[in-house]
């Protein structure tokens, strides 16, 4: 009988689809946001060490993708102390006021070999619809997920320094996280 209804209920799960999904913790160990800033002189390299998260997939669909992400403002780094020092003050990511950042996903879609991953992006306490392209793999012992693309530092209030620091920001995002 136990065999039966274990039967029934692969087969009703198979004909349905229905998979279930996959959760991933993120941390900063397996999730790396880094920035790459430019300038007329030259560009500064980035990022941030505490990002926290979580993410839900069913595997083999990456356009089942979920994800949660806050990022620690306060964890920004750079290859210049001094800059990093600037980046947290007022003039850029407020730290003091605005300690989280964060993004949402809201759909992820199939774009050729990729993926489009949309979202509500918040920073500085405004939140924007942004899209980008990705790599995405789910498997049932883990999701990978990487990207690189611009984002424009003025549609979240980030406006010091216009004509000195350019105002598109490149964002590189890796992240692997395993079960």
């Amino acid at each position: 009988m136990r065999v039966m209804i274990a039967a029934a209920l692969l087969a009703v799960t198979a004909l349905t689809g229905t998979a279930l999904a996959e959760d991933f913790t993120l941390t900063g160990d397996n999730t790396k946001i880094e920035f790459i800033g430019t300038k007329p002189q030259g560009k500064h390299d980035g990022g941030f060490k505490t990002v926290a998260g979580k993410a839900t997939a069913k595997v083999g669909d990456p356009t089942s993708l979920k994800l949660e992400v806050e990022i620690d403002t306060a964890s920004l780094y750079t290859d210049t102390p001094k800059l990093t020092a600037h980046l947290k003050s007022s003039d850029f990511f407020a730290v003091k006021d605005f300690p989280k950042a964060k993004f949402v996903t809201t759909k992820v879609e199939k774009a050729g070999d990729s993926y489009t991953v949309t979202g509500e992006m918040t920073l500085l306490g405004k939140t924007k619809t942004i899209a980008f392209p990705a790599t995405v793999a789910v498997t049932a012992n883990d999701l990978k997920i990487s990207s690189k693309f611009q984002i424009n530092r003025q549609d979240f209030g980030m406006s010091f320094g216009k004509g000195k620091v350019d105002d598109q920001v490149t964002l590189k995002v890796n992240l692997k996280a395993a079960k």
